[in-house]
Parts: C-alpha cells; sequence; structure tokens
C-alpha cells in the first residue's frame, strides 16, 4: 500500500504540472516520491520526474492543507471538474461561468491551449510503452472527459458557451468511453474528425429516447 508523501512531499506532489506532471524538487524529495509509488523517473535524459497515476490521484485530492491557507471549501469538485482558478483546464462545453473555467478568449487562450496540448504529447512519449505520441496514454485513460475536450479545444472546435453552441463533452457509464454532442451533423463529423486524428475511436450513436444523435469516444490502445 502506497505510504502518504509527508507534508513537504505534498507541496512537490501539489506544484506538479497539471497536465504532464512534470515535478520540481530536492533529489531527496523525488527519491522518497518514487518509493511511494507516486512518482518516477524517466529514463531518457534529462532523467526528470514525473507523476504516477497514484501521484495525480493524490494531487486531486486538493492541495494539502497548511497553516497560511484559507480554509477549504466544504466540499470538492467532482471527478473531471475543472482544476481550481489559475490552473489550465481544457473546456467541456456547457460551463456556466467560462472565466471561472479557464476560457479567456483570443489569442492568450490560444496560446494556453497549444501549451497544454503539446504538453499532453510528450506525456504520450514519456508514459507510453513505445513513446507513440499519436495513441492516448495513461493520464487521458484516468481523466478522459478532460483528455476528449482538449484535443477537441486543440483542433480549434468551439465549445458550447453562453454566447454561441459548439460540442459538449460528458461522461457516461461505460468504461474508457466519453460522449460528445453537438448543435448538428456538420460539427459532430468535425468532432470525430479531431478525436480519431488524436488517436481516439469515435463512433456515431443515437439515444435510444430523444433521437438526439451524439459521438461515443474511447481512447485508441494500439
Amino acid at each position: 500500500m502506497t505510504r502518504p508523501p509527508t507534508a513537504a512531499q505534498r507541496r512537490v506532489v501539489d506544484a506538479a504540472d497539471p497536465v504532464t506532471g512534470r515535478l520540481r524538487g530536492t533529489e531527496a524529495q523525488l527519491a522518497a516520491l518514487v518509493a511511494r509509488g507516486l512518482a518516477f523517473r524517466h529514463p531518457r535524459p534529462p532523467h526528470d520526474h514525473f507523476l504516477t497515476p497514484a501521484g495525480h490521484r493524490i494531487r486531486e485530492t486538493g492541495p494539502a492543507p497548511a497553516a497560511s491557507a484559507p480554509p477549504p471549501a466544504a466540499s470538492g469538485p467532482p471527478a473531471d471538474a475543472p482544476p481550481p482558478a489559475g490552473v489550465f483546464a481544457a473546456r467541456v462545453g456547457g460551463e456556466e461561468d467560462e472565466e471561472a473555467a479557464g476560457a479567456s478568449d483570443g489569442a492568450a487562450r490560444a496560446r494556453e491551449v497549444h501549451s497544454a496540448w503539446q504538453g499532453l504529447l510528450e506525456l504520450r512519449r514519456m508514459t507510453n510503452p513505445d513513446g507513440a505520441v499519436e495513441r492516448p496514454c495513461g493520464w487521458e485513460r484516468a481523466h478522459l472527459v478532460r483528455a476528449a475536450a482538449l484535443a477537441l479545444e486543440a483542433a480549434g472546435l468551439r465549445p458550447a458557451g453562453a454566447a454561441a453552441d459548439g460540442y459538449r463533452v460528458r461522461a457516461t457509464p461505460q468504461p474508457e468511453a466519453v460522449a460528445v454532442y453537438a448543435p448538428d451533423a456538420e460539427p459532430l463529423a468535425a468532432c470525430a474528425v479531431a478525436l480519431e486524428r488524436a488517436g481516439w475511436q469515435p463512433g456515431v450513436c443515437t439515444e435510444p429516447r430523444t433521437r438526439v444523435r451524439y459521438l461515443l469516444a474511447s481512447p485508441r490502445r494500439v
């Protein structure tokens, strides 16, 4: 069973890059996180350290309490909810508060999305056994909604918002699958193309009751 990190180690975990999980800390702190199964040392130079899936789960429980920190909220966000303000979050579509969801407009948002997508490709290169960047990695399978939303936004597609309609990515009861909705057939097809190019397997489905068509998409394994 993984031992919990110390307060100092937990601060290193909390400060990890939210997409790639790249860590910064002393050699002793990083080695201790590796020993606890919360981090791994990449075999290729420059031999940086990154969070394991267990480390990501620790990080997503929220920051470690500190004497100078404000009191925590009454309850944490649900799975795949956007990170706190100030942390990049791909837009899943339909956010009530776009500003709180990190949806800055224009060139600044485009740079954020591009940087996050490049970081995710690097995470694929480092964590897929064969170093493949065209196939989703473990982090994406553990964060299906956020990963699919990033692939769509990085492809230049518009998420649904207060001022315009667009894609909406939602969780499903099926393992390793998300549902993607779009206003009509053309944007739905564009979402399918974007996801397929990003290494996902999308298929068009129809809801039995409403007859609404949507994509059921899963990260490709081979």
